[in-house]
C-alpha cells in the first residue's frame, strides 16, 4: 500500500499528464461496462463518487487497492485482461481491466461526476413529521461497513452488510443479497443474534463496523448467542433471480447492556443448502 500512496503523491505533484495519458469521466451506470487500459509500473485510479464498500478483481496479476472513494490499478505483467467490480452504496460497476500497454495509451484516471445534492425543504410544521421514521429514511446518515476478508459467490447466495446507523437504540443495517445459483431465491424475514462474550484472533475493537468473511468468522468463538428483536424490515417482495441482486434495510433492537466491540448476526433462514448468514462487528 506504501507504494501505492507514494504514486499518488507523484501523481500530485505534476503540472500536467505526462505522455498523453488521459483523464476520463464516466458518468453513473450500472448496466454499461467501462474498459480500462493500464501500463506497467504505472497507476490508473478510479474516483468514485461516493465511499467504496468493496472490490473484486479477476486476476492478482492486477493489484487493486482502496481507501474511501478512490481504487488504484497497477499490473504487474503484460497481455493478461480481467474484469474488476467495485461496489459503492448505489451499487456495483463494472470495469474490464485490457492488457497493460503503452504509457501513452494509458488511462491515468476515471473520474464519476459528483451527483447535484438534494434539494432542501424547509418544513414549516414539525409537529406533522411522524414519529416512527422507517430504516430507509433514518438511513440517509450511515457508516460505511468494511469487509474483512473475501465473500465467495460462485454458485451461492451471498449477503453483504453495506452500511450502519445507531440510533434511539436500534441498529439500522442496509444489506445486498446476490444470488449466483441457478435458482430463484427468496430471503424471507431476517432473524438477528449477538453473540456472548466473542473471542477473534485480533483485537474486535480495530474491527469496528467490519462484516466478517465465512472464512474468518469461523474462526471467531463465543460463549452462546442471545437473540435479538427486529424492529422493522424492509426489501423487495419479488424472488431474487439468477445473476441478480437486491438491497434490503433490518432495524434491530440492540441489548439494553450494548458496548462496543458487539458482534451481531444476520441470517436468513431459507438458504438453498441452508441458513445464510453474515456476522457484523460493531
Amino acid at each position: 500500500m506504501k507504494r501505492f500512496w507514494v504514486s499518488c503523491i507523484a501523481v500530485g505533484t505534476l503540472g500536467c499528464p505526462a505522455w498523453g495519458q488521459k483523464v476520463e469521466v464516466e458518468k453513473l451506470d450500472r448496466g454499461k461496462i467501462i474498459h480500462v487500459q493500464t501500463a506497467i509500473n504505472h497507476l490508473t485510479v478510479l474516483e468514485m463518487s461516493e465511499p467504496v464498500s468493496t472490490v473484486a478483481v479477476g486476476s492478482p496479476v492486477f493489484k487493486v487497492e482502496w481507501r474511501e472513494n478512490k481504487v488504484f490499478i497497477e499490473p504487474s505483467e503484460p497481455d493478461v485482461a480481467t474484469n474488476l467490480f467495485v461496489w459503492t452504496p448505489s451499487g456495483r460497476f463494472n470495469y474490464e481491466l485490457d492488457p497493460a500497454g503503452v504509457v501513452p495509451e494509458m488511462v491515468f484516471a476515471i473520474d464519476q461526476p459528483i451527483p447535484d445534492p438534494p434539494k432542501v425543504v424547509v418544513a414549516t410544521n414539525r409537529s406533522s413529521e411522524p414519529a416512527d421514521r422507517s430504516p430507509a429514511e433514518v438511513l440517509t446518515k450511515f457508516k460505511l461497513v468494511r469487509l474483512h476478508g473475501s465473500i465467495p459467490e460462485k454458485n451461492r447466495v451471498a449477503i453483504y452488510l453495506t452500511d450502519t446507523l445507531e440510533q434511539d437504540g436500534q441498529l439500522f443495517l442496509r444489506y445486498t443479497i446476490r444470488n449466483e445459483t441457478k435458482e430463484a431465491y427468496v430471503p424471507g424475514n431476517p432473524q438477528a443474534v449477538a453473540l456472548n462474550r466473542p473471542r477473534y484472533r485480533v483485537s474486535l475493537y480495530v474491527l469496528a463496523n467490519s462484516q466478517l468473511s465465512p472464512d474468518e468468522t469461523a474462526r471467531l468463538t463465543s460463549s452462546g448467542e442471545a437473540p435479538l428483536e427486529i424492529g422493522k424490515s424492509e426489501m423487495p417482495s419479488s424472488p431474487i433471480e439468477p445473476g441478480q441482486e437486491t438491497t434490503g434495510i433490518v432495524a434491530i433492537k440492540l441489548p439494553a447492556t450494548h458496548a462496543g466491540p458487539t458482534v451481531l448476526r444476520l441470517t436468513f433462514l431459507a438458504g438453498p443448502t441452508g441458513p445464510i448468514s453474515a456476522t457484523l462487528v460493531l
